[in-house]
């Protein structure tokens, strides 16, 4: 046996924009070298699916590295800093499981369902406003899609949207730990944390009627008072509600825009059929999706022979796995009629204690948001280079120009 920084392995030059364009056949050269692991300048990533699974999904030894990264960053204490570490993943064990429990019985499959016509009606709205352009950035037409669904899920004015996305969109390149973002990390934190705390403030003085239909704020604030959480953690979960929503949702979209110009035939089943687009959104989730998650170990684990000391930072890269090789046949290949063996499905959502909460609204606006997009924006194509954002932090492609006939 072996400690991890004594084997041999590849490293990944990850910051580099080139890596980000196209990292895969770097992750291939580091499999070469070794079937699950490889070095980086903040410590050690685990790529392949089982490995994945296998050390994330059993997690008790495990704990979530925000205080590593705001480490890494340079900023503990500042206003983005102290939310890095004290968001609901972050916690400490008893925390975290209060705040999970109370809030895990809203987001189930019915309420997600439940919120597909208003997600229908956010989408028809942006097509009505872009579809007639016929030649835009979809990357950009698709951020507003998420923020404008979590703002009516907590009855948000419209008139806040746009400052939302902006605060959102800076707040997306935390993870690419860039130490000169902390003062617009810190400024984006500030505008969303005002918004929240006035928004739980008007609710509170002005709250709906017994006959008018709870919306989540309502839910929200009710649980929060029956666990006894403080506003300080309900301002603070508000915000990871949008921050962990948006981004998922916009830069799944794009990625899947992106493969439909390669896939006409695929795009024209999506916009005949919702069902077959739920074949579609999961093989996407597993081509792509924009997280890389980490850990640090609580103590020494044993994997495959492998020492992994305690105190070890581990990057665990969803956004890649679902393309290893050892995992499935035609990896690279786009296939949404394929068989996936349970044991081997994409981790896109995470695994473990930390399993995302909000997957099941996640899928339904994927799915709700690719059919109406193929039903009004004919012959998609790319009609200029497309950018990407850095690894590896939320990635994914940062604009992409299209054009297309409106329906």
């Amino acid at each position: 046996m072996r400690r991890i920084d004594e084997i041999e392995l590849a490293f990944l030059d990850w910051e580099r924009p080139e890596f980000a364009a196209n990292p895969w056949p770097e992750f291939e050269k580091a499999r070469a070298v070794h079937p699950w692991a490889a070095r980086t300048s903040a410590g050690f990533a685990v790529f392949e699916l089982k490995a994945i699974r296998d050390l994330l999904g059993n997690d008790d030894n495990l704990r979530p590295s925000f205080d590593g990264i705001v480490d890494i960053m340079d900023c503990r204490g500042s206003p983005w800093g102290r939310f890095a570490a004290e968001q609901m993943i972050a916690l400490p064990e008893r925390e975290h499981v209060l705040l999970r429990r109370t809030f895990a019985a809203r987001f189930t499959p019915r309420y997600a369902n439940d919120l597909r016509p208003m997600m229908r009606a956010i989408m028809a709205d942006l097509l009505a406003e872009w579809a007639p352009k016929r030649r835009i950035d979809f990357e950009e037409f698709a951020s507003y899609y998420p923020v404008s669904v979590t703002a009516r899920m907590i009855g948000a004015p419209a008139d806040a949207i746009p400052g939302l996305r902006a605060s959102m969109e800076t707040l997306g390149l935390a993870f690419a730990m860039d130490k000169t973002k902390v003062p617009d990390l810190d400024r984006a934190f500030l505008h969303l944390d005002a918004f929240a705390r006035e928004l739980m403030t008007q609710r509170r003085a002005h709250p709906h009627g017994r006959d008018d239909h709870p919306d989540l704020l309502d839910m929200l604030l009710e649980a929060a008072d029956e666990g006894g959480i403080n506003d300080r953690q309900l301002a603070d979960l508000l915000i990871f509600l949008f921050v962990a929503g948006y981004d998922t949702s916009k830069n799944v979209l794009t990625y899947m825009m992106h493969m439909m110009t390669e896939h006409p035939d695929i795009y024209s089943s999506c916009a005949e059929d919702l069902d077959y687009c739920r074949k579609v959104v999961e093989e996407a989730l597993r081509l792509f999706n924009p997280s890389t998650t980490f850990r640090i170990t609580k103590e020494d684990i044993v994997y495959r022979d492998v020492l992994i000391p305690k105190d070890t930072m581990l990057f665990f890269t969803l956004n890649i796995a679902g393309r290893d090789p050892t995992a499935t046949d035609q990896a690279d290949a786009f296939l949404p009629e394929r068989e996936v063996d349970p044991a081997l499905r994409h981790v896109a959502f995470g695994l473990g204690k930390h399993m995302c909460l909000g997957q099941y609204i996640a899928r339904a606006q994927l799915q709700e948001g690719i059919h109406l997009v193929a039903r009004h924006m004919k012959n998609p194509r790319e009609v200029d280079e497309k950018g990407w954002r850095p690894f590896p932090g939320v990635w994914g492609i940062k604009g992409l120009p299209l054009e297309f006939e409106p329906a």
